[in-house]
């Protein structure tokens, strides 16, 4: 097992990894729209949250050696499924060939407020 970490992305704000490698396979944290600079959530549209969402798992991923295209199942927690097809779009334009598993389930509440969260699990 590695700990994968990068100061591209948000340092974790508990007790948790940014990812953990297990052989071939990379666990990416649930990321929220935090700015990696400042720990701080952005504030902005569910499309502003998303985009920096990716952004982080983005970094997550290349700092682990790989990328969207290995990515194999992601969850996407959101407060209002009213803003799934808004997330939706944006999600799906990290994937626009390989589409990988994925759940979306509607949440009471994320952490620091966020309306979005989402995790990811690749391969290496």
């Amino acid at each position: 097992m590695e700990i994968i970490t990068t100061s591209k992305a948000p340092a974790a704000i508990g007790p948790y990894s940014q990812a953990v490698k297990a052989g071939n396979l990379l666990f990416c944290s649930g990321q929220i729209p935090l700015l990696p600079e400042t720990g701080e959530m952005i504030s902005g549209t569910v499309e502003e949250e998303t985009t920096r969402v990716m952004e982080n798992l983005e970094f997550i991923l290349e700092a682990a050696g790989t990328g969207f295209d290995k990515v194999v199942k992601t969850t996407i927690y959101l407060t209002d499924m009213a803003d799934f097809p808004k997330v939706n779009q944006i999600y799906g334009s990290y994937f626009p060939t390989t589409k990988p598993a994925r759940v979306t389930v509607a949440v009471a509440a994320l952490p620091r407020g966020a309306k979005v969260e989402i995790d990811a699990v690749a391969t290496i």
